[in-house]
């Protein structure tokens, strides 16, 4: 039994430090089911890539000067402010533009995805939900 508990003592500090998963990673599509994008951990930020889209979508990027949106990063450089904050870059191939962004975490299912011109203007906002 003490040996037990020695083995448990020693290994209680690895399974503290494993990292876990956070509940923004997985894939998700947009409004109109239209692009699908993981979300992911890259190094100590998040990213986004394009994983599936339909042939309306690549026809729309191909116009705005993306003609590969499948394997493209669309969240950029996220970093985690909290629980439920990422900030970071937005790319939207259908303008070929990057603009500052935010995701935030609704519910484990529902995310809300922010872009905005330089200042926090224009603003649009999208809601993500999760492809199961």
């Amino acid at each position: 039994m003490r040996r037990f508990a020695i083995a448990l003592l020693f290994a209680t500090p690895v399974l503290a430090a494993a990292p876990t998963t956070h509940r923004s990673y997985g894939v998700w599509h947009n409004p109109a089911n239209s692009v699908h994008v993981a979300a992911k951990p890259c190094g100590d930020k998040m990213c986004g890539v394009v994983v599936w889209a339909n042939a309306k979508a690549k026809a729309d990027a191909a116009k705005g000067g993306s003609p590969h949106l499948v394997g493209m990063d669309l969240f950029q450089d996220f970093t985690q402010v909290d629980d439920t904050h990422w900030k970071g870059k937005v790319f939207v191939p259908d303008i070929n533009k990057t603009f500052s962004g935010t995701v935030t975490v609704v519910n484990d299912n529902t995310l809300t995805g922010k872009g905005c011109l330089i200042g926090g203007i224009g603003c649009k906002s999208q809601t993500w939900t999760r492809v199961k």
